[in-house]
């Protein structure tokens, strides 16, 4: 089982031996080794604080959104925290302070979100990846938003293990029908494809005469010809961040109210393959 490449791995060894704070417990679960090894040569970061199950504060001032997960929201401002939301942030401390506080750092191809936070890739000292290892206990839902997609793979591979075994936010099915949906936000949605259409903006495909998804235009050439082949008449899942198109000064005639845009082709799933 390959769990990290050597140079990387020897360096964070030798950093570990020298702390005396190197120590593979009960807390490095098995499954989640098997996912998502660490490249040769992470960068060494400290910890400073977890702020959410997908967010961490570095020392050096930067705030860190982990890539490949969405974990439930922490309640602020008077609002209720999702369910394990509070679990997947204890989890993450529990993971970080394994590590002695310290953790590589890999940037994504796109190092930066729209709130300036750094994007990137965690690893604990033991070469685990501490995205699929919150993923494969249920802990949170796995997304992917091009051009980070690099391992989109092997923690899709995490969250099935939670998904199969009934984790976390699996326990209860959280998937939403389509026409069932009242608010923005992070969904899972299921429903029927019942049309595609192409235009400058992209092709859009509607789901149940209740919401659309739309491949953005200039994300078209991340989806093969193959993903829309045979794809109307489908029983399909999707997941993404729903938009409520009311919200921007009306409908156009014979628009849906919810859009939801589909940042790679792993974000559809067809349910009858």
């Amino acid at each position: 089982m390959r769990v990290a490449g050597p140079v990387g791995l020897a360096m964070l060894l030798k950093k570990a031996s020298l702390v005396g704070a190197f120590f593979v417990g009960a807390i490095w679960q098995l499954p989640a080794l098997a996912f998502c090894a660490a490249p040769a040569d992470p960068q060494v970061v400290t910890v400073r604080q977890v702020v959410d199950g997908d967010t961490l504060r570095l020392n050096d001032g930067r705030s860190v959104r982990l890539i490949g997960i969405n974990a439930p929201e922490i309640g602020r401002k008077g609002r209720t925290s999702e369910p394990y939301a509070e679990a997947a942030r204890r989890r993450l401390q529990a993971l970080v302070k394994a590590s002695g506080g310290e953790v590589g750092l890999v940037p994504g191809i796109e190092s930066r979100d729209k709130y300036g936070r750094t994007l990137a890739h965690i690893y604990g000292r033991a070469g685990d990846n501490f995205e699929a290892q919150l993923l494969s206990e249920g802990l949170g839902y796995r997304v992917a938003v091009a051009p980070n997609v690099a391992l989109t793979d092997c923690q899709g591979q995490a969250e099935r293990t939670a998904r199969q075994q009934r984790l976390g936010v699996w326990r209860t099915p959280p998937v939403v029908a389509a026409d069932q949906v009242q608010q923005s936000g992070f969904a899972l949605i299921g429903g029927k494809v019942v049309g595609i259409e192409r235009n400058r903006g992209g092709t859009w495909i509607e789901i149940d005469d209740s919401l659309v998804l739309q491949v953005p235009a200039r994300l078209q050439r991340n989806f093969p010809a193959s993903f829309f082949s045979d794809l109307k008449g489908q029983t399909i899942e999707a997941r993404g961040w729903v938009l409520d198109r009311s919200r921007k000064g009306g409908l156009k005639a014979g628009q849906r109210r919810w859009l939801l845009p589909l940042t790679d082709p792993s974000m559809l799933e067809r349910a009858n393959r």
